[in-house]
């Protein structure tokens, strides 16, 4: 990894209520920057404003409201001022699991609402401030974009479209002045799998007792699979750490793994293919 730098200066940080969006902001504000976190409910910011310095700002966005994000856009553009931003940090998402032939339409349109769509207009509102601040923007993925298991589809979909997305982002802007980083991360141990597992239990009763015939032995052991990944993962603190390097290291890569799980699904991304691949993902999750 390469030094870091003094960089310093105002960064956004969607998704702040728990986990790496928690975690990320306590670790920029320690590290010296203005941050601003993004909340959903009163309570969550001020839990989070109690454990940090006086610097830091929280606010209420939702990354799938066109006026409340244009409203945090010129809020925060007075706040910074000719300065701009140093850093956007997209991390709000959410999840679940269930088999693609009986997933529920409006729930995968909700998906892709927050992690691809809400991701693309928090992006386009601020990106004239990070240009003017020569900032930098993180976009914070998942293994599911790498590692695409059975009953994941709508997930990994919409984390694979968010790559793609940073991908030609990072190509756009780098000549602009603005590096983008892709945070991919694996086992984390947040929220995430409880509130994935609580809307995956919410959407048992729109999907047809049909699906348990067919694929319900294989999606319970799939579920069972995502449980012991969430509790073994690294701690949150291990993806701000690296999302902070993201913000401050001198010349920071395009792509950051996070957690030993993310670097051996890589590796064995490179490495497997046809038939070998999906049967590694079937023993692996067991769901062959």
């Amino acid at each position: 990894m390469s030094a870091i730098t003094s960089r310093t200066g105002t960064v956004l940080i969607t998704g702040t209520s728990t986990g790496i969006g928690w975690a990320t902001a306590l670790r920029l504000d320690r590290l010296g920057f203005d941050v601003v976190a993004t909340v959903r409910r009163d309570e969550d910011g001020e839990r989070l404003r109690a454990e940090a310095s006086d610097r830091l700002r929280t606010i209420h966005l939702d990354v799938t409201d066109a006026a409340g994000i244009a409203a945090a856009a010129a809020d925060v553009g007075d706040w910074v001022g000719e300065r701009g931003l140093a850093g956007l940090v997209n991390n709000a998402g959410i999840g679940f699991a269930a088999p693609l032939e009986f997933a529920p339409l409006p729930a995968v349109e909700r998906l892709f609402a927050v992690n691809v769509f809400g991701v693309l207009a928090v992006t386009q509102a601020f990106l004239p401030l990070l240009r003017r601040g020569r900032g930098r923007l993180v976009n914070v993925s998942s293994t599911a974009s790498v590692f695409v298991a059975p009953f994941h589809g709508p997930y990994s979909a919409t984390k694979l479209a968010l790559n793609g997305l940073n991908h030609a982002l990072r190509r756009e802007l780098r000549p602009l002045g603005v590096d983008v980083i892709l945070v991919i991360c694996g086992s984390v141990n947040t929220p995430i799998w409880t509130k994935a597992a609580d809307l995956g239990e919410a959407l048992t009763g729109e999907i047809p007792a049909e699906a348990t015939v067919v694929y319900g032995p294989r999606y319970e052991r799939l579920r069972a699979f995502f449980g012991r990944m969430g509790e073994g993962g690294v701690a949150p603190a291990v993806a701000a750490a690296q999302i902070a390097g993201a913000l401050t290291d001198r010349r920071p890569r395009n792509t950051v793994f996070v957690g030993p799980d993310a670097r051996l699904f890589r590796v064995a991304d490179r490495l497997l293919f046809g038939r070998l691949r999906d049967w590694v993902v079937w023993k692996t999750s067991g769901t062959g």
